[in-house]
């Protein structure tokens, strides 16, 4: 099936001029996951991992992807021509490398301008010029080749009440209004979703487990444009009202127009001898194609992306009623695995549905915030594992089982891994699950100065593995939003930056970032361990203001997974400061037979 996709892609490509096209993940808007209609890279590869970017030209096809989807990818792409490259593994090309390669002198790269970044296409370009190429930007060849694509569907959307948001919409805006000011900038064009929903209050469905909605936004001096509108009125395909007269009025009352989502590349191609604010690092190939030469470009980062990771107090707040609910949740689920396990029948994808249960049961509850990874076995090696109804392994009571999961609450957004132990496990398992216990809780107890980023913080969790020889091929910890993208910039912990990484800011107050180090064995097993910590201000001195991570996450460790002669005295006094206050949490959640499995399982050791 994959074989004659890519035929009839090759055949597209010879009739529209293109000798190689790029196929990247994203959407029209640089979401990192996206709807089933911009999956056009996993129709042509057969890969599903969120992350990845395919290249064919007309005599390869080549898969690039990172650490994360390794086992995964390779499993997928097996029986298919396409080649896996591995992102930052030694000798494998880069993207652009790749293309200078394949290019030949005189010939053309195409792809849809409209997911491909502006800078990435900058880039490309430069390289077709030294091959007197050209980019043929303007081509969704999957239009033509991918018979019963899904519909672009827009949702109801809804608005975020002031005391969850804490903070109107009005004043956000008049918050981006002075950066435009300082910068000298008569326009911002912002096109990422999670900064139109954060600084609007606005909510949605139109992406899978991210609340957004489909939307480009024109913030000019005097007014606000939101291109969002479905051209066949207030309704949807499906009969559902989008934009009812309530949020209509309070769109009004913000000073912002609504206009149609297909009218946005027109409204921006007649913006003449403007100034305009834009992150060309999100911004799409097409938005700068379509701007006019007369209009001067200010390339900076969207001001409302720090602006939102810096959570405001009634955000932190409502943050730790999410997290306190969410703990709750996944404690009952911690007590429901290790109870039942053996003696009722159990699968990787019913214990993930039990787990939305419980947190379901919460009236707050919007819905998961990303795709559940419940991993058993040596599947959780694969750092992002997905299981399928038809393809999912029967838990029982002996291994592992890695459980990432989160939800999307009206007070915000939780994600949280716990690797349960379910019966015998080897003297190696054990001695990785506590290093990777102790790297979370090294991380998670640091004391730092103001002005330190995650890449100065990772290696507090990852030398904990250095020393024993063993590492992870991905992030120590992401930023999470509120009831937006569980992955949210620009803070995150990192060792290791890459030339045009953007998420690498100083760590502020109210910045939530996850700790969550693994280790994972091919065909063995996988150990990841994840709390999410809010940056918080500690003591000043004649040293500088000097800042701490508060837990947000409330959940136990298994014990059971804990070699003590492992632990060092400190690690003892973190972990069980950790469980005291877990235990104090959720005692008055739990009761009778519970109540005395969660003091056991929150013992000091």
């Amino acid at each position: 099936m994959i074989e004659e996709r890519l035929q009839k892609l090759r055949k597209s490509m010879r009739a529209a001029s293109i000798n190689c096209y790029l196929i990247p993940t994203s959407d029209y808007h640089d979401s990192e996951y996206v709807s089933s209609f911009f999956m056009v890279r996993k129709y042509f590869s057969g890969f599903t991992g969120s992350a990845g970017t395919l290249v064919v030209s007309k005599e390869e096809a080549a898969l690039f992807t990172d650490g994360r989807y390794f086992i995964q990818a390779a499993k997928e792409l097996a029986g298919t021509e396409i080649k896996l490259m591995k992102m930052g593994e030694a000798g494998v090309p880069t993207i652009m490398q790749y293309l200078e390669k394949v290019l030949k002198e005189g010939e053309n790269l195409g792809f849809d301008g409209r997911v491909v970044k502006a800078d990435d296409a900058d880039t490309y370009e430069e390289i077709l010029r030294k091959k007197h190429g050209r980019i043929i930007w303007d081509k969704d060849l999957a239009e033509e080749i991918w018979e019963g694509r899904p519909a672009l569907v827009h949702h109801p959307v809804y608005i975020l009440e002031q005391c969850y948001s804490g903070e109107g919409a009005l004043r956000k805006i008049e918050r981006v209004r002075d950066k435009m000011k300082a910068e000298g900038a008569d326009v911002h064009i912002l096109t990422s979703l999670d900064d139109i929903a954060w600084l609007l209050n606005i909510r949605g469905n139109d992406v899978e487990s991210c609340p957004v909605v489909l939307s480009y936004a024109v913030i000019a001096k005097d007014k606000v444009l939101l291109f969002a509108k479905e051209n066949h009125g207030k309704e949807n395909e499906s009969g559902e009202e989008i934009w009812t007269e309530e949020l209509c009025q309070y769109l009004k009352e913000n000073g912002v127009e609504l206009c149609f989502y297909s009218d946005f590349y027109d409204y921006i191609s007649k913006m003449h001898e403007k100034k305009v604010l834009l992150c060309k690092g999100r911004a799409s190939c097409r938005l700068m194609k379509e701007l006019p030469g007369d209009v001067t470009v200010i390339d900076r980062p969207n001001p409302t992306t720090l602006m939102k990771a810096v959570k405001n107090q009634a955000e932190m707040e409502n943050l730790r009623k999410s997290h306190l609910w969410d703990g709750v949740a996944v404690t009952h689920f911690m007590y429901w695995l290790k109870k039942n396990v053996g003696k009722i029948s159990m699968t990787e994808v019913s214990a993930a549905v039990y787990l939305e249960e419980l947190r379901r049961k919460y009236d707050h509850f919007v819905e998961p915030s990303f795709g559940t990874i419940c991993a058993y076995g040596a599947n959780g090696a694969l750092a992002h594992y997905s299981a399928k109804e038809d393809a999912c392994a029967q838990i029982l009571p002996e291994g592992m089982l890695l459980v990432d999961s989160g939800g999307h609450y009206l007070e915000g957004t939780t994600d949280i891994t716990r690797t349960f132990v379910l019966g015998t496990v080897t003297k190696e398992m054990k001695e990785h699950f506590t290093l990777v216990l102790r790297a979370l809780l090294s991380l998670k107890n640091s004391r730092f100065l103001h002005g330190c980023r995650g890449v100065n913080l990772d290696v507090m969790a990852r030398q904990v593995l250095w020393e024993k020889g063993l590492d992870y091929k991905h992030g120590t910890g992401h930023g999470v939003g509120y009831l937006l993208s569980v992955h949210e910039g620009p803070n995150s912990f990192r060792w290791k930056l890459l030339p045009d990484y953007q998420d690498n800011a100083v760590l502020e107050e109210g910045m939530v970032t996850t700790d969550e180090p693994g280790i994972y064995i091919e065909g063995s097993h996988g150990i990841r361990l994840e709390n999410e910590l809010l940056c918080r201000k500690d003591e000043v001195n004649e040293y500088g203001q000097f800042m701490y991570f508060e837990d947000l996450t409330c959940v136990p460790f298994d014990l059971d997974g804990v070699e003590p002669s492992l632990l060092t005295d400190m690690d003892r006094k973190r972990l069980n400061a950790y469980h005291s206050e877990v235990f104090e949490k959720l005692e008055p959640y739990f009761e009778g037979e519970e109540l005395e499995w969660l003091r056991e399982v929150t013992r000091k050791i």
